[in-house]
């Protein structure tokens, strides 16, 4: 053990990353349904390798926590934005419900069992998982008319109080929300998280890693022209005006590729590549004649490639009115096969309407895509390469912004880096989906950020509290632990009731999103957002955090107020 403390001593990251591969490890073994998970297994098995005495620079757990949230808001911008209407209400005051709850369970633990001011507001920081608590009970502390000695003594109440309940305080919301709640409603997460983000796309499936849409609208066949088909004897330009929806690619005759232009005359026995919507390729077989496969070596080069429209004389009008107004030499080889607006996918059915940032997802050869690309406005590059310009911006702005202090009769307020760091992410994920032109952040990008932040976020909060936490334990005995898991347990399951049958937040991420957003409990949403498997539930998480981050803030001093036992 002195071997593995002078190595942990020498190198601290290795604890670190050792903490993150052995707590994923354990995090895989499962009790009948019950699953540990990564991140809880890594605050575990950080709190054990922490008693071995592991000093790592808080500076780097806040890193790792910006990091996370930044990625987190990204992914989760669009439709928080969206999110905003009178059905937030009902998530905000859940959030309220859970906050008030976790003060009455505090008071009521400090009134039965005559608990000082200070070990109160540590039940609280610690249980509710909200450190700001220390600062804001210690300041309220620091001005009672009461001797420096009792003050000092309270004050260090707060940190025991906090570093006995705080392990539990972070492990139990990932249990409830993770295990508990999905037991006894017989949920599924990953299940109702694909639900969810099928009805937030439009009705469109989520696709797993490694799947796609094996059902398209354009194809491209080829067909062997028969001596009475009508095409015989005409030029490409008139068949393209036959065919409106599709278009004449290339011809092979007697073996040999021609070069297709308007003027190429069709003969009979040539065999012609079309491209077009499958609708208009069903009924070609019997004007053309029999479908047959491509010869070998042919090639056709296109591309899909999105287009975001800027073009002002387009918006507000419907897809028919744009096709009917073109003619068919303009939309010649151009197919559109999807529409996105601020992140969501659209049904691109004839009577949608389009407004100016809408993305617009087309299928064609590079030059015909080139042609009507000046008409909409400018292409997406397919490369999935990070805007660091705008990434470092939004870390900054995010930093920023959790600097910001204010007071609430006289209580110091902030969001701190994570607040401010969740906010810029939302801002900037926003921007991307209205501006695609700037603040990329590709999908594997922003998951990879989110992932590993938030691992090695755990991972140090595990090897940092854990020796103070097991010192306390021995020392106070159990009673206060006790009192810790109360405290973050009955709020839970009240407030998670209280919101599915009174305010009837019924889909299960929502609800599940609103309980570890009301708790401000972080742990909590990274192991929900691990479960779910996509950004579901970043909305009511975002909305129940900024609620709970400001009420529970609020609680220290209040605290120290009503209760008015001393040491």
């Amino acid at each position: 053990m002195d071997e593995l403390h002078k190595l942990f001593t020498a190198v601290p990251l290795l604890a670190l990353f050792l903490t993150i591969a052995l707590g994923y490890w354990a995090g895989k073994l499962s009790l009948g349904r019950f699953v540990l998970g990564g991140i809880s297994g890594s605050l575990l098995v950080g709190v054990l390798i922490g008693q071995l005495g592991v000093d790592i620079d808080s500076g780097i757990k806040d890193v790792f926590f910006a990091l996370f949230i930044y990625a987190v808001g990204f992914q989760g911008g669009p439709q928080f934005f969206r999110a905003l209407n009178l059905k937030s209400v009902n998530q905000l005051l859940s959030a309220v419900v859970m906050c008030v709850m976790g003060l009455v369970c505090v008071i009521a633990a400090a009134l039965l069992f005559n608990l000082d001011r200070g070990t109160a507001a540590g039940l609280a920081a610690g249980g509710l998982t909200q450190s700001a608590i220390i600062g804001t009970a210690g300041d309220a502390i620091a001005r009672l008319d009461v001797s420096p000695e009792m003050i000092k003594t309270m004050q260090t109440n707060i940190a025991v109080g906090y570093a006995v309940c705080y392990i539990f305080g972070s492990i139990g919301p990932i249990i409830m929300v993770t295990w508990f709640f999905p037991m006894i409603m017989r949920w599924d997460i990953r299940e109702e998280a694909i639900k969810l983000a099928t009805k937030m796309s439009g009705g469109h499936p989520q696709l797993e890693p490694g799947q796609f849409n094996a059902i398209h609208p354009v194809d491209t066949r080829v067909y062997q022209v028969r001596s009475d088909c009508e095409y015989v004897g005409k030029t490409v330009k008139d068949i393209d005006e036959l065919l409106e929806d599709a278009v004449l690619q290339a011809l092979i005759r007697d073996e040999a590729t021609l070069t297709v232009t308007d003027d190429t005359v069709v003969e009979s026995g040539d065999k012609i590549v079309i491209t077009g919507l499958i609708t208009v390729m069903n009924g070609l077989i019997d004007k053309v004649g029999p479908e047959i496969e491509a010869p070998v070596g042919a090639e056709l080069i296109e591309e899909q490639r999105v287009i975001v429209l800027t073009n002002r004389e387009a918006d507000g009008k419907t897809l028919r009115e744009i096709h009917d107004a073109l003619d068919v030499q303009t939309r010649r080889g151009v197919y559109l096969t999807g529409v996105s607006r601020m992140g969501r996918d659209m049904a691109a059915l004839p009577d949608l309407e389009l407004h100016v940032g809408d993305e617009l997802r087309f299928t064609g050869s590079p030059k015909d895509l080139n042609r009507v690309e000046q008409g909409i406005g400018y292409k997406i590059t397919a490369a999935a390469v990070t805007d660091f310009i705008f990434f470092g911006l939004g870390m900054s702005m995010g930093i920023l912004m959790g600097m910001i202090h204010f007071s609430i009769d006289g209580i110091p307020v902030t969001i701190g880096t994570g607040g401010g760091c969740l906010l810029a992410g939302l801002l900037f994920g926003w921007l991307r989906s209205t501006r695609p032109r700037y603040a990329a952040l590709p999908t594997g990008a922003s998951n990879f950020l989110r992932d590993f932040g938030l691992a090695a976020f755990v991972a140090i909060v595990g090897l940092t509290a854990g020796p103070q936490a097991l010192e306390t334990v021995r020392e106070y005995g159990l009673t206060l632990l006790l009192l810790g898991v109360a405290v973050t347990i009955l709020p839970q399951i009240v407030t998670f009731f209280f919101s599915y049958y009174v305010l009837r937040i019924r889909n299960p991420i929502e609800a599940l999103g609103c309980v570890v957003g009301g708790r401000s409990a972080n742990p909590g949403f990274a192991a929900l957002l691990d479960k779910a498997g996509n950004a579901t539930p970043v909305v009511p998480f975002t909305v129940t955090y900024a609620v709970a981050n400001v009420l529970l803030t609020l609680w220290g001093p209040l605290i120290v107020g009503i209760i008015t036992t001393n040491p």
